[in-house]
């Protein structure tokens, strides 16, 4: 299983897991963990995807949720797990 993960931070507003989630479902992602808070209006989700049979090349999604994410003024950033792994090794 390939796996990535999914963080989203930005002010809180209406439909943010629903877009998101819209996006991935789009693109055949799975969402394998979800958790989210909001602090003092901020909004903060860190997801964890299987993209084993995902449609879309890795540069494409990432550009999706990049794209999705200045629309709605948020940072939405996906990291294939093994670089993630590799740069919280240190």
């Amino acid at each position: 299983m390939e796996k990535a993960v999914i963080t989203v931070l930005g002010q809180d507003c209406v439909g943010i897991t629903a877009k998101v989630c819209t996006v991935l479902a789009e693109s055949n992602i799975n969402i394998l963990d979800i958790s989210q808070t909001i602090v003092g209006g901020y909004f903060n989700m860190v997801m964890v995807v299987d993209i084993t049979s995902m449609k879309l090349g890795y540069d494409e999604i990432s550009e999706k949720l990049n794209t999705l994410g200045n629309e709605m003024g948020l940072k939405v950033k996906i990291q294939h797990t093994k670089i993630f792994d590799a740069m919280h090794r240190i």
